[in-house]
C-alpha cells in the first residue's frame, strides 16, 4: 500500500480514473508534448513491468520521450522511483490497460511501440489477449505516426511465430526477424540497434540464464 501512495505523489506517473478508456478520453490525449515540454518523438513500452526499457532508453536517447504502460502499479513503482531519484526528464509511466491506450494518445502522436517480453497467452482461448493480435494492431494504428515502428522482443518462439503469421495475414512484411538476437542474428543489427537491444529486463536476464534464445521482430503497420 505504501508503494501505491508513493507513486501517487509522482508527477510523472499517471493513474487515470478507470472510466477513462471505457467511455471517454483523457486530457492527456494529444497533449504529451506539453507535459514533456518539447515535441520530441514519443516511444511507448507496453506491458512495461518495472520499466527497465523505459528507463534505460530514456538515458540513452535524451532527444526522445518514453512512456511505460502497465496496469499493475506495484510493477511501475520501481521504475517510477528511479525517475524520481535520478530526475530523468524524458520518462513517465501511465497506469492503464493496453486496450485503452487510444484514449490517451492522439492519432499520429506515437513514433514507436515496444512490446518487451509480453505474456504469450499460450492457451487458444487467450489468443485475443496476445499483444500482436489483430485487434491490438488496429489499436496501435490509431496512435502511431504513418511511419511508426513496432518492436517485439520475446523469449517465446510461440509468440514470435504467431506474430509472423498475423503479419503475413495482414500483408505486412517485417523489417527484421531474428530468432537468436544475442547469437547468430546479432550481426543483423547496426551498432545503434545493438545498443538498445542490449538492454535486458529482469525477466529477459532470467530467460537468458535458463539458456533461452531471444526473438525480435520489427515492423510497420502502414
Amino acid at each position: 500500500m505504501a508503494h501505491f501512495a508513493e507513486i501517487g505523489s509522482y508527477k510523472h506517473v499517471f493513474e487515470p480514473d478507470s472510466r477513462v478508456g471505457l467511455s471517454g478520453e483523457s486530457d492527456l490525449k494529444g497533449n504529451w508534448s506539453s507535459f514533456f515540454g518539447n515535441d520530441h518523438p514519443i516511444i511507448l513500452e507496453l506491458g512495461c513491468g518495472k520499466g527497465e526499457y523505459t528507463i534505460e532508453m530514456a538515458w540513452m536517447y535524451p532527444d526522445k520521450n518514453f512512456i511505460g504502460i502497465d496496469i499493475k502499479g506495484a510493477r511501475i513503482w520501481r521504475g517510477a522511483k528511479t525517475i524520481e531519484e535520478e530526475k530523468i526528464p524524458n520518462a513517465a509511466f501511465l497506469r492503464t490497460k493496453i486496450e485503452f491506450i487510444a484514449s490517451f494518445f492522439a492519432k499520429g502522436e506515437v513514433s514507436e511501440i515496444w512490446l518487451t517480453f509480453s505474456d504469450p497467452q499460450l492457451k487458444e482461448s487467450r489468443e485475443k489477449h496476445r499483444l500482436t493480435h489483430p485487434r491490438f494492431l488496429d489499436i496501435y494504428r490509431k496512435i502511431l505516426k504513418p511511419d511508426g515502428v513496432v518492436h517485439l522482443k520475446t523469449d517465446s518462439r510461440f509468440l514470435a511465430d504467431y506474430t509472423s503469421e498475423v503479419l503475413k495475414s495482414e500483408n505486412i512484411i517485417p523489417k527484421i526477424v531474428a530468432n537468436d538476437v544475442y547469437g547468430t542474428d546479432w550481426t543483423l543489427f547496426n551498432k545503434s540497434e545493438q545498443k538498445h537491444l542490449a538492454i535486458k529486463t529482469f525477466y529477459e536476464q532470467k530467460f537468458l540464464d535458463e539458456g533461452k534464445q531471444i526473438n525480435y521482430i520489427r515492423f510497420k503497420l502502414t
